[in-house]
């Protein structure tokens, strides 16, 4: 990774010629004439972990739902590997290889773990007995407790059922919000390296998060959203050593 500052929106900086995700001058809100996103953009070559920091209300988890078709896209463009997909809904973008894990209610309670995981792969019965070895060769603790009730576990153990339901269809890209919010500090640590496993494992990533520093360390690139656009962009090496990002945000958000 190079040293040099991380670039502005609207530098010169190039996207690779094939990318999994792009999202192109994004307006998206919840409330009709307010919007969230203001020009946003992103995009996510193949195999690449993406990080999206910022202060509260900057617009980062919109940005995942206007990827996942959960909000209402104003203007702009979201494309899935060269096809437009704005707009379309949940499970359509499943099929086409979009998973998404949600920051809370992600899990369904009553349902055992094997049962979460079936669930994830609705589309797709055949495949289910596959992708479970998968799942639980990156979440190894779950494989011998398939048949516990999902509403008994702890955060961290609920955000590794989450995640691994999100990979039962196989995805192209996966879509993360905030997946160490509200862990303690060690499962914070693991959550982080099973991000990185799944990222490992050729799943295109990308990850909201809170502990800005934590994701700048483990993303292949970063975006610093503010008032919904993106403010700043590099590797999470430049991000993590730009003195504007330091004194701008680095400094209000997580350690």
């Amino acid at each position: 990774m190079s040293d040099t500052a991380a670039s502005p929106a609207g530098s010169t900086t190039t996207a690779p010629a094939q990318n999994v995700v792009e999202l192109r001058d994004v307006h998206a809100g919840y409330l009709p004439g307010v919007n969230i996103l203001n020009g946003a953009n992103l995009f996510a070559a193949k195999g690449e972990l993406i990080g999206i920091i910022g202060p509260n209300g900057a617009g980062k988890s919109t940005m995942l739902k206007a990827i996942f078709g959960q909000v209402k896209i104003r203007s702009g463009q979201v494309v899935l590997n060269g096809e437009e997909i704005t707009g379309l809904r949940a499970n359509k973008l499943v099929a086409k290889g979009v998973g998404f894990v949600p920051q809370t209610n992600n899990v369904f309670p009553s349902l055992s773990i094997a049962e979460n995981l079936q669930m994830g792969a609705y589309q797709r019965p055949k495949v289910v007995s596959e992708r479970i070895d998968f799942v639980t060769s990156i979440f190894p603790d779950l494989s011998k407790r398939l048949q516990q009730r999902a509403g008994s576990l702890s955060g961290g153990e609920r955000q590794m059922v989450a995640m691994g339901r999100a990979l039962m269809m196989d995805p192209y890209v996966l879509l993360l919000d905030e997946p160490s919010a509200g862990l303690s500090p060690s499962r914070q640590d693991e959550a982080f390296l099973r991000v990185s496993e799944i990222n490992k494992a050729g799943v295109t990533t990308i990850m909201v998060e809170q502990n800005a520093r934590r994701c700048l360390q483990i993303c292949d690139r970063g975006y610093v959203l503010d008032q919904g656009r993106d403010a700043y962009t590099g590797t999470g090496r430049e991000l993590l050593n730009d003195p504007k990002v330091i004194g701008l945000y680095l400094g209000t958000l997580g350690t």
